[in-house]
């Protein structure tokens, strides 16, 4: 345990900032796993013969969200610029084979 007055405010900074930043990282997650599950909805509903205009609309709407919600957690180093680039690349793959 910290004995020092600037180490128990250090403590109690690196408690609250561990989990503002677990919430903000669980919060990309989601979103992550949410454009996934759009993309598999929609290759569903192309597979049935459907053309899935809504279910693209609604991908294309997280997609966005995802990507400034990414390219945010980039610039604030809650993950690395490289890490977030690669998952909106993954995602845009997955998007455009959903398309096809």
């Amino acid at each position: 345990m910290p004995h020092t007055l600037s180490a128990k405010k250090r403590l109690r900074q690196n408690i609250k900032h561990r989990d503002a930043n677990r919430a903000r990282i669980s919060d990309l997650r989601t979103h992550i796993k949410k454009v996934r599950t759009a993309a598999a909805a929609l290759q569903g509903v192309r597979a049935e013969g459907g053309d899935g205009a809504a279910e693209l609309e609604s991908l294309n709407e997280l997609y966005r969200l995802t990507q400034k919600k990414l390219d945010r957690a980039g610039a604030s180093s809650l993950i690395h610029r490289n890490k977030a680039s690669r998952l909106k690349s993954r995602l845009q793959a997955l998007i455009k084979r959903s398309k096809a």
